[in-house]
């Protein structure tokens, strides 16, 4: 009899392996332990292929769709293929097998045999698929790194430019597994089926458009197996609302005050852009902060009071364009605070205060001019003598600013964000329609849902205050019980700020249309309840 602590351990172990991401070479490497293990690769391409064919039979009834064409590879992508056909065709779809090539594997060449046994009919012309309702993608799976040409490339093209609905097996073809560059042509896919883990590519904004929706189909791949190719925690992991439960607040104790709760420092704003120190005073109260500073040029003060009557504004001496000259004794004694967050709405002015706030020994986030003015500092030397956590939050431009000696991020986003913090000694929160956050130590957090609706200036700011808000409180209940915050805890903190901040995005878009989500609406939309 199983204990009940060993039960709830597995059932941890199995939760885990939803989050976790694997490249193409660790994915080959869990798969040959199994096989090692005398798992039988028919047995394993059976069951895999069957959850799919199941499942594709919920996503298109009989009833609604007849008509099957499938593309047929010649690895184990096309075996998988292969048995999806026969099983949808015993169930009475109508099939037809695009087969281009001549050798296959011999598992994939047998059930070839076994469909053409069976009567379904196979052919070499891409044209023949013309009647179909849907098209099943089995040419290449997770291993293609040579670019696709020739006659395979020209039928892809063909069927891209078909309106009708495409599901990929693991990955669409022509996809690279890890960095999701399109090895010359790809399958753009209506729908993607993830066979046992996810793959890097499902995160990579430009495989997006080829992916279409995705699933990840678990055919019980033992957990053993998996541990013994990647360390613990995983080097790369999805962010799920299950792990984000760990890094929110702890529950506050009957006897508590505002500042055990964190006390939180935003530097931001200008005459010029006075709308981002709103936000971002809006996305930190939504947090839960306990006592919230917000220092601004003082002509700024009536607007923020307005805005943020729960908050200490600072006013603070500003130039005559209206940007922060100085930061006043209140604002510049660093200690008073558990983390401070600097940018939104600064303008270029200010680089004095930024390499002033640089000094500060708590945690610090930079955001918007705040990394505009790092970038001009030269990120890493600038970051070299930081003592305690520094949190980046470039989008894409901004990322290169910071990072000009790296290779383009928007080729490879998650190798680009992982080098950019082991270099600079900094968590960096790289945007996207799948944010990435990656720490010093190698480890890549990533979230997988998001919505366009987040595409509009303040969003990120909304981010940058929230951000600050939950690493305060964190920050201030590990200063009670004096001990710090590991660099695996302060990441997961980082990305469940991003994740929330997305599923308040998705919500509002659902609830108001994508048109309807501007920053003030996100930072309503925070306070959901999002079954933490």
């Amino acid at each position: 009899m199983i204990k009940t602590d060993n039960l709830e351990q597995l059932s941890t172990m199995f939760k885990l392996l939803e989050s976790i991401v694997v490249t193409a070479e660790q994915m080959g490497q869990i798969e040959a332990k199994i096989f090692a293990a005398q798992m039988p690769v028919a047995a394993l391409m059976e069951k895999a292929a069957i959850l799919m064919s199941q499942r594709i039979q919920e996503l298109y009834p009989l009833t609604q769709t007849s008509s099957i064409g499938i593309l047929v590879g010649p690895g184990h992508n096309g075996g998988d293929a292969l048995v999806i056909a026969r099983e949808l065709h015993l169930k009475g779809y109508n099939i037809c097998l695009y087969n281009p090539f001549k050798k296959s594997k011999e598992l994939t060449s047998n059930h070839t045999k076994y469909a053409q046994n069976l009567g379904i009919p196979s052919h070499q012309e891409i044209e023949l698929l013309d009647q179909c309702q849907l098209i099943i993608d089995g040419l290449f799976g997770f291993g293609l790194t040579r670019s696709l040409c020739g006659d395979i490339a020209q039928s892809i093209e063909i069927i891209n430019q078909k309106n009708i609905p495409i599901i990929s097996i693991d990955i669409p073809s022509g996809l690279h597994t890890d960095t999701g560059e399109v090895l010359g042509i790809a399958i753009k896919a209506t729908h993607t089926l993830c066979l046992g883990l996810w793959k890097p590519v499902f995160f990579q904004d430009q495989a997006l458009e080829y992916i279409g929706t995705s699933e990840r189909i678990d055919f019980g791949i033992p957990t053993q197996f998996v541990w013994e190719i990647l360390p613990q925690p995983a080097p790369l992991q999805i962010l799920n609302k299950t792990l984000a439960k760990q890094f929110l607040p702890l529950p506050r104790p009957l006897v508590t005050h505002k500042y055990q709760q964190g006390h939180l420092l935003l530097i931001c704003g200008s005459r010029r852009y006075a709308g981002g120190s709103i936000l971002t005073g809006l996305g930190a109260r939504s947090s839960g902060i306990g006592m919230l500073s917000i220092a601004v040029p003082e002509s700024l003060k009536p607007l923020l009071v307005s805005h943020l009557p729960d908050a200490l504004i600072i006013e603070c001496p500003e130039t005559k364009t209206g940007a922060i000259a100085q930061l006043p004794p209140l604002a510049r004694d660093f200690s008073n605070y558990d983390v401070i967050a600097c940018g939104p709405g600064l303008t270029a002015e200010v680089s004095s205060i930024v390499e002033q706030v640089l000094t500060a020994t708590c945690p610090l986030i930079l955001d918007a001019d705040g990394l505009n003015i790092l970038a001009q500092l030269t990120t890493n030397q600038a970051l070299s003598s930081r003592k305690s956590t520094t949190v980046l939050t470039p989008h894409l431009g901004e990322f290169r600013r910071l990072f000009p000696h790296l290779p383009d991020a928007s080729s490879d986003r998650l190798t680009a964000v992982k080098i950019a913090a082991q270099e600079s000694g900094a968590i960096i929160l790289l945007k996207g329609a799948r944010t990435a956050i990656a720490t010093p130590n190698g480890s890549v957090w990533l979230i997988p849902d998001s919505t366009p609706a987040l595409a509009r200036g303040g969003s990120g700011d909304v981010l940058t205050g929230l951000i600050g808000g939950l690493l305060g409180q964190k920050t201030a209940s590990q200063k009670k019980i004096e001990q710090a915050l590991d660099e695996y805890s302060l990441g997961g903190i980082v990305a469940t700020a991003a994740w929330w901040h997305a599923q308040a995005g998705i919500l509002a878009a659902k609830e108001r249309t994508e048109l309807g989500v501007d920053p003030l609406t996100l930072s309503n939309y925070l306070s959901f309840d999002f079954g933490f």
